[in-house]
């Protein structure tokens, strides 16, 4: 083989190699989609009990129904969480999360308590001017989300003591139809008030109406603490389908190339060796003419 032939097959043997690679997270990253779209679908039931408890004990305190006074001599507190990934080849997974977060916490900065979800998206908001009070690693699984959501509630107990006063925003990916994913924003606090005439209006699945026995306000504490704790867990969990939706399309795409150039180079192997062979046999009749 000459030099040019040999150096052909080592940039084949290399590109097998990564195509072999690529295959390997494209797989990955398809399972890993699955679990978390089944962790969504699963907490799903669970947020609808929260949402029936929350409707029995605020039809007993019909008081809560209405939304507390603002107070309008000093800014409201902001806490904002916002997920990101700790992971590349993830696309435009962490700028765009990064960017629509920007859109709306600029000029909120004074009073912002920002938490990152993860070592890019916390590079990225950085960068921008943000100061960040703290930055939780990405769970690389469904069973590690509800440790990173209790850590996320306890870093901001001070804040959420008075969650009355207080906004709660969650900033995260979410698949699309149509689309890998896109960013939305999640107000968490404080409680909506048509959102609370919703839950109020909400008809009891059945016969039988619901009574709150004991002190409500505390059931009502312990319902509102449940329903920030799966909110963030389903926040956390679309973040993460959409983290690997974006990454297997990465693959795909890379995938797609890595083919492009794996017939590209055997195209021109095959025809450096078609040439070395007939520039041998040309010889080969050279030499035997010259020696009759």
């Amino acid at each position: 083989m000459t030099g040019h032939t040999v150096d052909l097959r080592r940039k084949i043997d290399n590109a097998k190699d990564l195509h072999a690679v690529v295959q390997t997270m494209k797989a990955m990253a398809a399972s890993s989609i699955g679990q978390f779209e089944q962790s969504v679908e699963s907490v799903g039931d669970y947020y609808r009990t929260v949402s029936l408890g929350l409707t029995a004990c605020l039809r007993q305190r019909n008081a809560m129904a209405s939304p507390p006074a603002e107070r309008r001599n000093e800014p409201r507190p902001l806490i904002a969480v916002v997920f990101g990934s700790d992971q590349g080849l993830a696309g435009q997974f962490n700028e765009k999360i990064a960017d629509f977060a920007l859109e709306h916490l600029r000029g909120r900065e004074a009073s912002l308590h920002l938490w990152a979800v993860g070592e890019r998206v916390e590079g990225r908001l950085t960068e921008a001017g943000l100061a960040i009070s703290g930055r939780f690693d990405v769970p690389n699984a469904v069973k590690a989300i509800p440790p990173l959501v209790g850590r996320i509630l306890i870093a901001n107990e001070t804040q959420l003591v008075q969650a009355e006063h207080a906004d709660m925003q969650l900033f995260y990916n979410q698949p699309a139809s149509g689309a890998v994913f896109e960013p939305v924003r999640q107000r968490l606090l404080p409680l909506d008030r048509f959102w609370i005439a919703s839950l109020i209006e909400t008809l009891w699945p059945t016969d039988n109406l619901p009574e709150v026995v004991g002190d409500g306000r505390v059931t009502l504490q312990a319902l509102v603490r449940e329903y920030l704790f799966v909110s963030l867990f389903r926040a956390c969990a679309e973040s993460l389908a959409s983290e690997n939706a974006s990454r297997l399309a990465a693959m795909q795409r890379a995938d797609k190339n890595i083919e492009e150039l794996l017939e590209q180079l055997s195209t021109s192997f095959h025809r450096q060796r078609q040439s070395a062979i007939d520039a041998e046999l040309f010889d080969l009749i050279a030499s035997f003419e010259a020696l009759e």
